[in-house]
């Protein structure tokens, strides 16, 4: 367990806060490219890192993302009109660029030159493999743009989307790491859902409860194994990157895709969990986007004009008990993601970690919360930059592999989990 100060300084991201300036080091997530679909469309409503923001797309394709108030007399900019290259607050016509700064003030006189003086707050905002991708640390000098394998195959290759989660990052990021529930809260859905079923690799899972999990260090994060019994006294290995801060990529199943999540911060009570699937070696069929559009595999459904799914903390996570007591869901809740949604907002906004009882299969959150620790002193206290922002650590696969029993999974799975264009992924 976590002592109290540990677990708010990992689980608080604002402005001004250790964690908040981690996150800001790195480009993260922000929009679904398809939120701003074309030039001088309506602007986005964005919270990251409990700032507030508004993004844009102007007459020209470039993408702005700032401050969400004008600095007149902070009227919320959703209400704008974008034209002509900027975006216009409506109630005095102050006019912003893509870099925040006010290009016109049509209510003050013309030679005041007042406006050159107003800039709000900005962030650069660059699109990558149909994600629109922010960082919000301080100072002119940005990381490198982001490399993540699902972000640089083909389009065709490639799904991702996201889903509004009514709790801290931190909780549900660990249950992306977490391999031990999948053999009870998912058991359902391993030989049922389309884009798992088939695999060999689940009936280890439904076969063997007790897995031994072995954490190593990466340069990035943590490789985190989980070792289940297969035949002839081998071990099926599924193994999971973690990736710092908030990256997760779960192994590939038998002819399936890869899969994953960035777990990002809205505020300290909400994240965005994003979602992709991709494959580095062919498009993904469209009957596969199909099950994903669906909420099959880890994506899930979502309400209409936003991305909130379908069942939610509401109305119960449409949980049905029939279900549940027949075995056709363990849990009674349908879609693998929402399963772990569910149980993971079920903790509350913020899980008091000071109360809970870790075993043996909680290493790899163990060792990814001191990892996390360990990092944020290194930045607040030295300037030394966290793990995750080189482009190195972020071109990695997760791998599904049977290893004789006297060979560690670092390096018998070592070549596999390493992103090469052209390569197949390691599956079982």
């Amino acid at each position: 367990m976590l002592r109290k100060d540990q677990n708010d300084l990992l689980t608080q991201t604002g402005p001004g806060t250790p964690m908040g300036q981690m996150f800001r080091q790195y480009w993260i997530p922000a929009l679904l490219a398809e939120e701003l679909p074309e030039n001088d469309c309506p602007p986005v409503r964005v919270k990251l890192l409990s700032e507030r923001l508004i993004a844009f797309r102007d007459t020209e394709g470039r993408y702005g993302l700032m401050d969400e108030f004008c600095a007149h007399r902070g009227v919320s900019l959703w209400f704008g009109r974008t034209e002509d290259c900027g975006l216009r607050c409506p109630y005095h016509g102050w006019k912003y660029d893509v870099t925040g700064q006010c290009v016109e003030m049509p209510s003050e006189p013309v030679n005041s030159g007042f406006a050159n003086k107003i800039r709000l707050k900005s962030y650069p905002l660059i699109e990558r493999g149909g994600v629109l991708w922010t960082c919000m640390g301080e100072g002119d000098e940005l990381p490198p743009l982001p490399e993540w394998e699902f972000a640089t195959v083909p389009a065709a290759h490639s799904f991702t989307s996201k889903r509004f989660q009514e709790c801290n990052w931190l909780q549900s990021m660990e249950g992306g790491i977490d391999s031990s529930h999948v053999s009870f809260l998912h058991r359902g859905d391993l030989n049922t859902d389309p884009l798992f079923k088939g695999a060999r690799g689940n009936q280890y899972n439904l076969g063997d409860m007790r897995p031994v999990f072995e954490v190593v260090e990466s340069p990035g994060g943590l490789y985190i194994g989980a070792r289940r019994n297969a035949e002839n006294d081998h071990y099926y290995w599924r193994i999971t990157q973690w990736v710092m801060p908030s990256f997760t990529m779960i192994a590939p199943r038998g002819n399936h895709s890869v899969h994953g999540h960035f777990w990002i911060p809205i505020d300290d009570e909400n994240c965005w969990a994003w979602s992709f699937d991709y494959h580095p070696t062919r498009a993904l069929t469209d009957e596969e986007v199909g099950a994903m559009r669906a909420g099959k595999g880890i994506h899930v459904k979502y309400g209409p004009g936003n991305y909130r799914p379908l069942a939610n903390k509401d109305n119960d996570y449409l949980m049905d008990r029939a279900a549940q007591k027949a075995g056709r869901t363990y849990s009674g809740i349908e879609g693998i993601s929402m399963q772990d949604a569910s149980l993971q907002e079920s903790m509350g906004p913020i899980v008091d970690r000071t109360k809970e009882t870790l075993v043996s299969t909680d290493s790899g959150i163990i060792m990814a919360r001191q990892r996390l620790l360990r990092a944020v002193k290194a930045l607040v206290d030295g300037g030394v930059l966290p793990p995750g922002v080189d482009p190195v650590h972020q071109r990695v696969r997760s791998a599904a592999v049977i290893l004789p029993p006297d060979q560690a999974f670092k390096d018998g799975a070592r070549e596999a989990m390493i992103a090469r264009p052209g390569v197949a992924p390691a599956a079982v």
